[in-house]
């Protein structure tokens, strides 16, 4: 069996994502067969795995920076916020219920065996384990029948590292803070501290962390510094929300409250002369060459906060002026004419669209979840350029849309069914295929559309990322925590277990 060693943080967003995955990366450079886990974890970024199952993104960019395929016994729980208080509980890559979160605080620890089979797969074919734990081990009106944090980390064996985030300020008491709230014996089991995301000398520093290993009687096993790297981090919203000016081609991202797989969008990040912006306002929004309407967990909730905040209204307005607009999932069924939801899936009742696509949409029970490959088929409006380009994806969805021009036929990667998806009308895009930008080509393509339709020229602008500069981001992660932190004593760590 693996060995195992658990990453956890000081509070939510202290970069434990991006610390497993870089000693991931790591241990697979040293010859080492590692994967990720998580038990829980909740986010509206999730993926769809080969097997058509569910599994949230942190875990995929784990596995990515392992070299291994993601599979869902990575993270066997998944929570999906629907609403303030209350969650769609994946289990094993598959809807388990709804439940608001005192009914599942009541039932979790009934889940425990299905972790441990999934952990227990893993373990039987990796060398090492690197858990990722969730918000704070500290969080002690949550300790009771704990299944993520020091209750994962008792049941697997594995050492911790207990990683705080300096940027946000007071790091020495969050780690003094979080490890005395814990027990004696979990106390014991945090076996070196890690202050992250550090900017400075790191020679001011020093002084500070010997005072808090002599305090804790904990090692300080690493400083690392703080990285900007273009890996879909779970945590990495944050980066990419800061407000941005309007560059040569201009993209503006809605930003609804119940925000789902913003990893959609990654792809055009980060490339020179194009600006990615998520906008919450009219006020933001501006002029942009395009509006992308993203998925959401809510889809009726949040067409009508857009309703409500003038949103609709301003993106109605660029529609008419021929702006291009795509939606992706709950942005593509905002689109069409009536939402639905006979069941109560989501709101209940019926209420009207946006109208700029002649669609209407039906909420039912069945969560529809696969991966899909296929081909764009005639496309129409600023987009024709895409016509009879290659794309890949995967679909995660609780509706049925009907009514369109389709604008792709897919093939169903699980079953093998062929189909169309989205539609079309102008310069207005909608499909269900969350990744459909990803395929080398695609978002080149969009891009290069956007800026020829305002006179820029496309050669102007810079590349679009690979898989290859992925993989090279991966190795500079490594490559920078291999420099700040203390990688032999991380090894005695892991060899040393528990």
């Amino acid at each position: 069996m693996a060995k195992a060693i658990m990453v956890q943080g000081t509070m939510s967003n202290a970069g434990k994502s991006l610390l497993a995955a870089g000693l991931c990366r790591i241990f697979k450079q040293d010859g080492l067969r590692v994967a990720p886990f998580k038990s829980q974890n909740m986010a509206l970024n999730s993926f769809i795995t080969n097997e058509g199952l569910e599994m949230g993104r942190a875990q995929v960019m784990q596995a990515e920076a392992a070299g291994i395929e993601p599979s869902v016994d990575m993270n066997p729980i998944l929570l999906k916020p629907t609403n303030d208080t209350g969650s769609q509980i994946i289990v094993n890559g598959e809807v388990w219920g709804q439940m608001d979160a005192r009914e599942y605080f009541a039932v979790k620890k009934s889940l425990m065996p299905e972790v441990m089979k999934a952990f227990n797969r893993l373990a039987a074919d990796s060398d090492v384990i690197v858990i990722e734990g969730a918000g704070s081990p500290a969080e002690i009106n949550l300790k009771d029948d704990d299944i993520v944090n020091m209750g994962m980390a008792k049941a697997a064996g594995a050492p911790v590292l207990l990683a705080g985030d300096i940027d946000r300020g007071g790091v020495f008491a969050q780690l003094y803070g979080t490890v005395k709230l814990l027990p004696p014996d979990e106390q014991r089991m945090v076996k070196g501290l890690i202050i992250n995301k550090f900017r400075g000398d790191e020679s001011i520093l020093t002084p500070g962390v010997r005072q808090i290993e002599d305090l804790l009687r904990i090692p300080a096993v690493g400083v690392v510094p703080y990285m900007r790297l273009d890996v879909d981090d779970e945590d990495s919203l944050s980066e990419r929300l800061h407000n941005k000016a309007a560059d040569l081609v201009d993209i503006a991202v809605v930003r609804v409250p119940r925000l789902s797989n913003f990893t959609d969008f990654n792809v055009l990040d980060g490339v020179e002369g194009v600006s990615l912006r998520y906008v919450e306002s009219v006020r933001q929004l501006g002029s942009p060459d395009l509006i992308i309407l993203p998925g959401t967990k809510n889809t009726m909730r949040d067409l009508l906060w857009m309703r409500q905040n003038g949103l609709e209204a301003a993106i109605l307005h660029h529609a008419a002026a021929g702006g291009a607009v795509l939606g992706i999932c709950g942005g593509y069924q905002m689109l069409g004419r009536t939402l639905s939801d006979p069941l109560g899936v989501e709101e209940g009742g019926s209420i009207a669209g946006m109208g700029l696509l002649p669609t209407d949409t039906v909420f039912s029970e069945h969560k529809a979840r696969t991966r899909v490959t296929g081909t764009f088929g005639q496309m129409e409006g600023v987009f024709a350029g895409l016509s009879g380009l290659e794309l890949e994806g995967y679909e995660i969805h609780m509706g049925v849309t009907t009514g369109a021009a389709p604008i792709a036929q897919l093939t169903d990667a699980v079953t093998g069914e062929a189909r169309a998806d989205g539609g079309q009308s102008g310069n207005v895009y909608g499909s269900y295929v969350h990744g459909v930008l990803d395929r080398p080509g695609v978002a080149s393509a969009v891009i290069g559309a956007l800026a020829a339709k305002k006179g820029v020229d496309p050669a102007s602008l810079g590349k679009v990322s690979d898989a290859e500069h992925k993989q090279r981001q991966y190795d500079i992660l490594a490559e920078t925590m291999r420099a700040h932190m203390d990688m032999k004593k991380i090894y005695e760590i892991l060899e040393a277990g528990l």
